[in-house]
């Protein structure tokens, strides 16, 4: 439980800076989307069940400023972190580089489904893809620029908790 802590910690870190971010890059009607970075680590790192706790923390984080109905963020990084550990033997989770593709691929599978909730109040579908595949191609470049300092801030945490 003290691991899941520790790296709940670091993902309100995580959700600080990308509120900083987003709010520098209003202006240019740009935002970052980086919900597999919230998933990634806590699932091939952590225990399944300090993971879920974990993941569904940071989900409840980020449902508190996002216009879905709170507690959606929560469930699909709750389901994501679940299917992650079911597959945990299969992926490329031991280097920097696999972690960064497997938080590409949940923040992909993560951002079209929030995508497609959105979908039903936006007043014209076709600007609004136009609007999300931008945002989903800087959230990609986001994710592999941040993902290998922030897995190694995540590291370095869990080192630092062990007595």
């Amino acid at each position: 439980m003290r691991r899941g802590l520790i790296v709940f910690g670091t993902l309100v870190l995580l959700w600080t800076l990308i509120g900083i971010v987003n709010d520098q890059l209003s202006g240019l009607r740009v935002h970052l989307f980086v919900g597999g970075l919230f998933v990634a680590f806590a699932a091939v790192a952590l225990p399944f069940r300090a993971g879920f706790w974990t993941v569904l923390a940071g989900g409840a984080l980020c449902d508190v400023g996002s216009p879905l109905p709170f507690g959606t963020f929560a469930l699909l990084f709750a389901a994501a972190q679940a299917v992650l550990t079911r597959m945990h033997e299969r992926l490329p989770h031991g280097h920097t580089i696999g972690r960064v593709a497997i938080a590409l691929l949940v923040n992909l599978g993560l951002y079209l489904v929030v995508s497609f909730a959105r979908l039903r109040g936006a007043p014209a579908p076709g600007a609004y893809w136009l609007r999300a595949l931008i945002d989903l191609a800087f959230s990609q470049a986001a994710i592999v620029l941040a993902a290998p300092w922030f897995f190694a801030l995540q590291e370095r945490s869990l080192a630092y908790a062990r007595p």
